[in-house]
């Protein structure tokens, strides 16, 4: 690193210039401008040099930075370790590798899970911080220890009463508060007495731990039977079965930040699977039956997955205002066939998936004939299933409805 253009990212603890190793104390000692938080700049009064000040305008303040490097030196402060959630990267990003030097601290999280007495190498992380919580139960369904980095919006009473909401209590929760600074607070609490605890600060981290001794990761491929959900009465037999599900979904390609939409959700079934292996997407319900919305947003909430919206109204004219989705099923169409696949095509990213479940002939007559009139050769499916069932002492087969399975790959020069 060329000490002419040095700049030094030291990070800092809420304890000020008592947390600073000797190498970090000479970093701000001969820095010719500082730059950080208004909070972490106090630490500091002595610092005669010219002072930065990091609010809204990140990046302005770097724009500063990289002006400035290049005849001084310059030492960012940033809390705990600027690499872990923290300005160090924008940094980095905005200077490059070999003109930054990183000097950290411990992290906020690490000092909560020392001062919890908690091990941590088999923990997860989720920050909230400044985003939104949606999608935040979703996430935690596959983690056994996490530690949430938190603001006042997203405060750790609201967060234990979304999981209240969506029926993941079986956790044990700790809050701690101001770490390593003088004000250092840590409590344990159950989900319920932290949803009504009124005094948190906004200097935290959560750290939640299961209670169930017995808890497993859930199933890599939900594999849900109909009899979990909710479903429209005398209208069971519409629910889309759950082999037809696996198929489906696994059609249309999902990854872990997928945007899916499923038009004519129904009950939510294939919604609430999509949304369990799209841990970090979002999926549409797009539903125009009073009953149907409300059955789904049941289930939707039974099944623990807020990362599902729900839509009413009807398709494609419901479709308008969704962003971009990387994969499309129809599981029902209202006599809109046609608008429905050519809305979801038109929408799709280059490379995204269009799946339709058809039962109807008159739907199957209706796809084909839509995906080909766009230049495109379906994968088709038909799907027949016959399920054992108990008939006295004896095990006979039932026939399920048959159902054709389409799927087509937007091709890649189309733009979305």
């Amino acid at each position: 690193m060329n000490p002419r253009s040095a700049v030094t990212v030291v990070g800092i603890g809420d304890d000020g210039c008592a947390s600073l190793s000797s190498r970090a104390a000479n970093a701000v000692a001969r820095a010719q401008v500082l730059v950080g938080g208004e909070r972490h700049l106090a630490f500091f009064p002595q610092f005669t040099g010219e002072r930065i000040v990091l609010k809204s305008g990140i990046s302005a303040a770097l724009d500063r930075v990289a002006e400035l490097a290049g005849e001084h030196s310059v030492c960012v402060l940033a809390s705990g370790d600027p690499l872990f959630f923290g300005i160090g990267a924008l940094v980095v990003k905005k200077l490059g590798r070999e003109h930054v030097e990183v000097i950290p601290q411990p992290s906020s999280v690490q000092w909560a899970f020392a001062r919890a007495g908690l091990s941590w190498d088999d923990a997860s992380f989720v920050s909230v911080h400044g985003r939104s919580t949606e999608g935040f139960v979703t996430r935690l369904k596959t983690m056994s220890k996490v530690a949430v980095l938190t603001d006042e919006e997203s405060s750790p009473p609201r967060l234990a009463s979304r999981l209240i909401e969506h029926g993941d209590t079986a956790w044990d929760a700790w809050v701690c508060e101001d770490l390593a600074g003088p004000g250092e607070r840590v409590r344990a609490f159950s989900l319920s007495d932290l949803a009504a605890c009124p005094d948190v600060r906004p200097l935290n981290v959560l750290i939640l731990a299961r209670s169930d001794a017995a808890w497993r990761p859930p199933l890599a491929i939900p594999f849900l039977h109909e009899d979990t959900f909710a479903k429209r009465m005398p209208k069971k037999g519409l629910i889309t079965k759950r082999e037809v599900r696996v198929l489906s979904l696994a059609a249309m390609q999902l990854r872990a930040d997928s945007v899916v939409w499923d038009v004519g959700a129904g009950s939510g079934s294939v919604s609430i699977e999509a949304a369990m292996l799209t841990l970090r997407g979002r999926v549409y319900a797009i539903e125009v039956d009073p009953e149907g919305i409300g059955i789904c947003r049941e289930n939707v909430r039974a099944h623990g997955v807020d990362n599902v919206r729900i839509i009413a109204g009807r398709a494609p004219d419901a479709l308008a205002s969704l962003e971009t989705p990387d994969a499309v099923f129809v599981g029902g169409s209202k006599g809109s066939m046609d608008d429905i696949i050519a809305v979801g095509l038109d929408r799709l990213r280059p490379g995204g998936r269009l799946v339709v479940n058809a039962i109807t002939l008159e739907n199957v007559g209706e796809t084909y004939r839509t995906l080909r009139a766009r230049g495109l050769i379906p994968e088709v499916t038909l799907l027949n299933v016959s399920r054992g069932e108990p008939l006295a002492t004896y095990l006979r087969y039932e026939a399920l409805n048959p159902v054709h399975i389409f799927a087509v790959t937007k091709p890649a020069g189309e733009s979305a």
